[in-house]
């Protein structure tokens, strides 16, 4: 029975991790150049792809609306490019002025979400779609003519007002470059890993404190949790919250090792590429662990990297694989989402076969 739930838990990632070891012999790359590709991918985007498991804990599925705190980051990231700041002095004044934006944004989408209970994921993925149209009014029209900016910082388009669709960032590698290791002629950026290890271990330290404890019976039962005195719209409206801040500091850790700002269309596809990540890596809408988002995160953009040249290689055209890029992106999340709710028909039945044994043998030790 135990090993029933174990194969009926890690379908997704067993059938993701197999699809990577045939892609690896076909794609022709070197184990170097694997490494240094995912070794980057997972560097850049662990922290974004963690700030997920709060609102799951609480029970409110996948937090789409995580593209709020990635909107608030790269707000932050404008603002210090046009102050002119480099390096961590860049990252950290950033972070100062999306720290406040994200936390308006978050308690703005929780007080959203209670208002849309078993529907929050398709409500957060649609208040991400709202609120990036007033962050590209913001950007478009209030900057340089109601908040004025440094002219000569190169942020402003021509006429005056409005931001540059795209930005050089002065603080590039501004965290990466802190402490760097080469291993195999690959340089890994330590420093970020350690700020990634930092969000593992303050994950694992709150689920056990009070706070943590009661957002996590909010997301096992919010009736048993409300008759208990613990305030479900409350803690439900703080896991947002934290998850829109902590995506805010995870748009800046990306962005800072990418080194350029696509200002308008930066986060669009933040929250897919986070989701899917977790989601490969075993975690359900209901369910998700640090583990699911380090080992998803890796397995995800290991087949990311390999798709496109094993496409191009199978069928000699590069838009194949291009589109099986895509393919994995968008497809992930749809897969994993139909075989959660197999997982969750699959685990009924194996509960009642459970009960129909003891009430036929109780003295039998399951």
């Amino acid at each position: 029975m135990k090993a029933k739930r174990f194969l009926t838990a890690s379908v997704v990632p067993l059938m993701f991790l197999v699809l990577s070891l045939v892609a690896i012999p076909v794609s022709g790359m070197s184990a170097r150049y694997i490494f240094s590709e995912v070794s980057a991918r997972m560097a850049r985007n662990c922290f974004f792809v963690l700030s997920l498991i709060i609102p799951i804990m609480a029970g409110m599925g996948i937090n789409f609306g995580m593209v709020l705190g990635a909107m608030a980051g790269q707000i932050g990231l404008v603002f210090a490019t046009s102050w002119e700041l480099e390096g961590v002095k860049g990252i950290l004044a950033s972070a100062v002025v999306g720290t406040p934006i994200a936390i308006l944004l978050g308690a703005f989408g929780g007080q959203v979400l209670n208002r849309a209970r078993g529907r929050e994921m398709i409500t957060s993925m649609m208040l991400g779609l709202f609120v990036s149209g007033i962050y590209q009014f913001f950007l478009l029209y209030v900057c340089g003519t109601i908040i004025p900016f440094n002219e000569e910082s190169g942020v402003l388009l021509s006429r005056g007002y409005g931001i540059r669709n795209s930005l050089m960032l002065p603080m590039a590698k501004g965290i990466d470059n802190i402490l760097t290791v080469a291993i195999g002629g690959v340089k890994l950026p330590i420093a970020t890993f350690l700020v990634t290890l930092c969000l593992c271990l303050l994950t694992y330290w709150f689920r056990n404190t009070k706070m943590g404890q009661e957002i996590r019976s909010v997301g096992q039962d919010a009736d048993i949790s409300e008759i208990a005195g613990i305030d479900v719209s409350k803690r439900r409206v703080q896991s947002i919250i934290i998850s829109t801040v902590l995506a805010c500091y995870g748009q800046i850790l990306y962005l800072q090792n990418i080194g350029t700002l696509n200002t308008y269309n930066g986060a669009d596809q933040a929250a897919l590429f986070a989701a899917a990540a977790l989601l490969v890596g075993g975690a359900t809408v209901s369910k998700a662990g640090v583990v699911n988002g380090i080992f998803g995160t890796g397995l995800f953009h290991l087949l990311f990297v390999l798709m496109p040249i094993a496409g191009k290689n199978l069928t000699g055209n590069a838009v194949v694989g291009e589109y099986l890029r895509m393919f994995t992106s968008y497809g992930v999340v749809s897969v994993s989402l139909v075989v959660h709710a197999w997982k969750r028909q699959k685990d009924r039945e194996m509960d009642r076969e459970l009960l129909k044994r003891k009430i036929q043998d109780p003295a039998k030790d399951e």
